[in-house]
C-alpha cells in the first residue's frame, strides 16, 4: 500500500523533550485535529523508527514520517528492514525519510567519514534495495523520501527513491525542486511558523529556531543558491531572509504560505511550529492552526 501522506502535516523535534507517554497523547491530538502526518527528526536523541512504532501505536489513522533517518545511523540492511518491518505492521501509515545529515553529526558525533554524502546515499540506497529480509513484510512498496536541496540529490529523490522533503527552503525552493525533479514525484517541504504578529517578536523568535541551521553549510550552501549572501546569513539572519524561511503573523499568514508551497508545486507541506518557551509542544498553535490548514 503506496502511503499518503495528504496535503498538510505537522513536524515537530519537540517530543524528545518529553516522556514518550506525551508524546503518545501528542500524536493523537494532531491525528485529531485533521493533520494527516506527523514528521519526526533524527539527531543525537530517540531512534526515529522506534519512536515512529511508538506513535503509530497510539494513533489509528496518523502517518508517521521520518525527517529524516540518518543513513550514517545504521547500516542499509537495517534500514530496510526497519521500514519493512513498520510498513508491515501499519499499512499505509509510515513513511521513511532518509538523508545524509550534516558533517557535524556524522564525522564528529558518530565518527564517520562524510567526503562524499551523496555517492555515499546512491551506494546506500542500491544495498537497501538488495539487502536480506527473511520475514513477513509488507504487500507493497511504502516508498521512501530523501533529504534534497542540491540538483543532484532532487534528481536521485526522483528517480531512487518516491520524492524529496527539503527542509529550511523558502517557496523558490519548492518551485526548482518540481522543476527539477519532474510531475510525478512526491514533493514535501517543511516550513516553519511563528504564531506572532508583531514583527520584532516573532523575527525574534524565528532567529532563535534558525540559528543552529545557520550554521550547517549544506543549508546555507543551499540558501546562497536563491540569492542570500554573506550579509543576509550573518547575526542570526537578515529580515530578508527570516522572513522567507519562516512565516509569521496571524494564522493567515501561515495559511497563505502553505498555499504559496502547494501553488509552488508541493504536495504536502509540513509545518513546524516556533515558540518563545523551549521545550513547550506548540499544542495550542496546532489547534490554532487547525481550522486554517486542514479544516479541522
Amino acid at each position: 500500500m503506496t502511503i499518503d501522506i495528504g496535503p498538510v502535516g505537522i513536524w515537530t523535534g519537540g517530543l524528545d523533550s518529553q516522556p514518550s507517554a506525551v508524546g503518545r497523547v501528542a500524536a493523537a491530538e494532531i491525528e485529531a485535529l485533521g493533520y494527516t502526518a506527523l514528521w519526526i527528526p533524527e539527531a543525537v536523541g530517540r531512534d526515529p523508527l522506534v519512536a515512529a512504532a511508538l506513535l503509530l501505536g497510539a494513533t489509528t489513522r496518523l502517518r508517521v514520517a521520518t525527517g529524516i533517518a540518518n543513513i550514517y545511523a545504521r547500516d542499509p540492511m537495517t534500514m530496510a528492514a526497519g521500514q519493512k518491518t513498520l510498513a508491515e505492521a501499519f499499512p499505509g501509515r509510515f513513511l521513511l525519510g532518509l538523508g545524509v545529515s550534516h558533517r557535524h553529526l556524522v564525522a564528529r558525533v558518530r565518527k564517520h567519514s562524510y567526503d562524499k554524502p551523496y555517492s555515499y546515499m546512491v551506494d546506500y540506497l542500491q544495498a537497501m534495495d538488495e539487502s536480506l529480509f527473511h520475514a513477513v513484510g509488507p504487500a507493497d512498496d511504502p516508498g521512501r523520501v530523501l533529504a534534497a536541496l542540491g540538483p543532484k540529490m532532487l534528481e536521485l529523490a526522483a528517480t531512487r527513491a518516491r520524492g524529496a522533503h527539503p527542509y529550511f527552503v523558502p517557496v523558490e525552493h519548492t518551485a526548482l525542486a518540481r522543476q527539477r525533479m519532474g510531475p510525478g514525484a512526491l514533493l514535501a517541504p517543511e516550513q516553519m511558523v511563528v504564531l506572532e504578529r508583531d514583527p520584532a517578536t516573532a523575527r525574534a523568535i524565528a532567529r532563535a529556531g534558525m540559528a543552529v541551521y545557520l550554521r550547517a553549510p549544506n543549508y546555507t550552501n543551499n540558501l546562497r543558491r536563491f540569492g542570500f549572501d554573506d550579509d543576509d546569513l550573518a547575526d542570526g539572519g537578515s529580515d530578508r531572509l527570516v522572513d522567507a524561511i519562516v512565516a509569521w503573523g496571524g494564522v493567515e499568514a501561515v495559511a497563505e504560505r502553505v498555499r504559496a508551497h502547494h501553488d509552488a508545486g508541493a504536495d504536502h507541506v509540513c509545518v513546524q511550529v516556533l515558540t518563545a518557551e523551549a521545550g513547550r509542544l506548540p499544542v495550542a498553535e496546532w489547534r490554532e492552526l487547525a481550522p486554517a490548514l486542514v479544516g479541522g
